[in-house]
């Protein structure tokens, strides 16, 4: 067989194509590392992770609702206390209610002023009785969460009706008098009952429901 030796312009032509085939295989090589290495970064990314946080729901914790006093205005003041058996004798002295020759222990705190002055409900609830006693004046009962009933006694007016849910804050009457503490003049009764039990309202003020 004869050896036949190629043309040298077509070697060179060979030589040209072998080299645009190899940097292009190379360029195809680090195309397909690069956009795989984007990808991969892009998932350890400060961007990619804040992305993620923000999309997700976080839970929010709301503030709990606390006990308000049964008025807004700041010169009410506290004209008989609440008997507590164990309190100094001051205050002993100052819970007792004197009708017809009779001494009775006052089961709430009365709050009064001259001017007759707004009632407001010291939580969220459900009117459950609204009545006019001969001794204790226009009442107001509601009973709350969590085992707790306030009854606000001695209203001049009633803004409420049996039936109605209201809002903590919500002016349920206005101020006045009863016939069981005519001296008081100008008051409001308010009674405190949780779980049964008649508490001082003093000493939950400020408390949130689930402290009680």
């Amino acid at each position: 067989m004869t050896n036949r030796k190629l043309k040298k312009p077509v070697m060179y032509g060979i030589y040209v194509s072998a080299i645009v085939l190899v940097l292009g295989a190379i360029y195809l090589i680090e195309n397909s590392l690069t956009k795989g290495n984007f990808k991969e970064d892009k998932k350890d990314s400060p961007s990619h992770v804040s992305e993620t946080i923000f999309e997700e729901e976080v839970p929010v914790v709301g503030e709990e609702t606390k006990i308000i006093r049964p008025y807004s205005d700041a010169e009410i003041t506290i004209l008989k206390n609440y008997y507590d058996y164990q309190a100094d004798q001051n205050n002993q002295i100052n819970s007792i209610l004197y009708h017809e020759d009779t001494y009775l222990q006052n089961s709430g705190v009365s709050y009064g002023k001259k001017e007759v002055f707004d009632v407001v409900s010291i939580l969220d609830g459900t009117v459950v009785d609204v009545k006019e006693d001969s001794l204790l004046g226009k009442i107001v009962q509601i009973e709350h969460s969590n085992e707790m009933i306030s009854i606000y006694g001695s209203l001049s007016e009633i803004s409420v009706k049996k039936g109605d849910t209201i809002k903590q804050g919500i002016v349920i009457g206005k101020s006045g008098t009863n016939n069981i503490a005519a001296d008081l003049g100008n008051h409001l009764d308010l009674e405190l009952i949780i779980k049964g039990q008649t508490v001082n309202p003093e000493s939950y003020y400020d408390k949130s429901v689930s402290e009680i």
